[in-house]
């Protein structure tokens, strides 16, 4: 079996049994010769699978997810197993509670393995900025799985797991779906609760999963949407209603922003999409050209945006309050230094002083003020266009992926990579990837669709009905 919904009609069924499926898993994951995982709970996750198992036989499974073995990115707290965003600022911490994500897992049963690989701190698009380990894409070890979920996607991709949680700030969970052959979706700002989860820019992250299916990635938010009174950022909306999953697409409007086929843009990539345009014109949607006319100004709007957060979201590891603390420092001056500058890698710095610079005094309204006002924007570019139509599809990523240490001398190279992804951040939308093509050399195509705020419902019945048209499917080609 490889799907998440497999996976659970086999435990239903009493094919198999949870804790069967957790060692199967385990096993593969301490053989991964990809690099998802930097943490594996086995102790946990086989607890969690016996505990299970007996609910079964009890006749008191709790839904979909009980017993089904899944990941979560290294920036999502879990109790009592180490935690590090990829950094060595929390290299072996220990939280003493669950992110609210992690808490509504374990109540829907499910068997966390352990902790995936991810770009510290989530800053970076092909997970080669973890302090602790590069992650390969299983569908060809020599080239990146994307980022900053890269092993989250990873995890799922090479099958050691059913299903993933990661988060995205500009395309993190998007980008590394469509370069793995994944679904992968970002819920609207506010959807799912960011307690517990460690910061890189609060008004831009949002917890989100990678899944084989768009019916596995619908399952998976079902279990960790909601209100939580612990995110005053948490929304009120009601949940997403999956009884629309199957109802087709007659009817429907879309939008293709003739701004999202940007130059550069790999010809194959382009020709995918716009052949996924015309399979929904054949399942009876209507298709129209759109325009997004401040999407020019998203990449620099976001690096101004994302930056000053970050600045300010990282300045509680200082070695005194949070994080890594330096061993012998001659002055407090040097405490603090020395503990920043040892336990921050050289991305994290870059958009350290990024922001800090943009948020200074007689520069924060020429840079942090102008971009909160081009943010308006966008947002309302896209308020106009949902007018009109009722998704906006378009590529996930304008390129394949490339070879592991292609851009790692040159950041700016890399953050073009998220000129697709990052606009629906900053206007707080939902987004999601799915396959709609497969390149020559046999790696994946993403088409990302974008819907209104909290209308989710709308992205993955039309995410659905695209699916089981194109029918693609992508499997690991070495290793487990």
């Amino acid at each position: 079996m490889k799907t998440l919904a497999q996976a659970a009609a086999a435990l239903a069924a009493g094919q198999t049994s949870s804790a069967a499926l957790t060692a199967a898993c385990l096993e593969r994951a301490k053989a991964d010769p990809f690099g998802a995982f930097l943490t594996l709970d086995e102790p946990g996750a086989l607890a969690s699978a016996q505990a299970s198992d007996a609910r079964r036989r009890e006749g008191r499974a709790v839904g979909p997810l009980d017993g089904v073995p899944l990941s979560l990115k290294d920036n999502i707290l879990t109790e009592g197993v180490v935690t590090t965003a990829g950094s060595r600022m929390l290299e072996g911490f220990r939280p003493p509670y669950d992110a609210t994500v992690t808490a509504r897992l374990k109540a829907a049963g499910a068997v966390l393995l352990g902790k995936t690989n991810l770009d510290e701190f989530g800053m970076g698009s092909s997970t080669e900025n973890s302090a602790f380990q590069k992650t390969k894409n299983p569908l060809d070890p020599t080239r990146t799985p994307g980022g900053s979920s890269g092993g989250s996607a990873a995890s799922v991709a090479a099958r050691l797991c059913f299903g993933s949680l990661g988060t995205d700030t500009g395309g993190s969970i998007r980008q590394p779906a469509a370069f793995t052959g994944l679904v992968g979706l970002k819920p609207s700002w506010g959807r799912v609760s960011r307690f517990g989860v460690v910061a890189y820019a609060s008004s831009l992250d949002q917890v989100g999963p990678l899944a084989h299916t768009v019916e596995d990635a619908a399952t998976l938010l079902s279990a960790i949407e909601g209100l939580d009174p612990a995110d005053a950022t948490s929304s009120t909306a009601p949940k997403t209603d999956l009884s629309m999953l199957r109802s087709g697409v007659r009817g429907l409007r879309v939008g293709l922003p003739k701004e999202f086929f940007v130059d550069g843009m790999d010809p194959e990539v382009a020709a995918s999409v716009r052949a996924a345009a015309a399979t929904l014109v054949s399942l009876g949607a209507s298709v129209e050209e759109v325009s997004l006319p401040h999407t020019r100004y998203a990449m620099a709007t976001y690096y101004v945006l994302a930056p000053c957060e970050a600045s300010s979201n990282l300045g509680r590891y200082d070695g005194v309050r949070f994080g890594h603390r330096t061993t012998d420092p001659r002055s407090l001056k040097a405490l603090y230094e020395n503990s920043r500058a040892e336990g921050f890698g050289p991305e994290v710095k870059r958009r350290i002083m990024l922001g800090t610079f943009a948020l200074s005094a007689g520069y924060a309204d020429a840079y942090y003020r102008k971009a909160q006002q081009v943010r308006a924007l966008i947002r309302r570019d896209y308020e106009q266009v949902f007018q009109r139509v009722d998704v906006v599809l378009s590529a996930t990523s304008p390129v394949l992926p490339w070879r592991l240490g292609e851009k790692l001398d040159d950041p700016l190279a890399m953050y073009l990579m998220d000129v697709l992804t990052l606009p629906c951040n900053l206007a707080g939308l939902p987004g999601l990837s799915l396959p709609c093509g497969r390149a020559s050399n046999g790696l994946p195509i993403g088409a990302q669709l974008l819907g209104r705020p909290f209308d989710e419902g709308t992205v993955l019945k039309t995410a659905y009905a695209l699916e089981a048209a194109l029918g693609l499917q992508f499997a690991p080609t070495g290793g487990v």
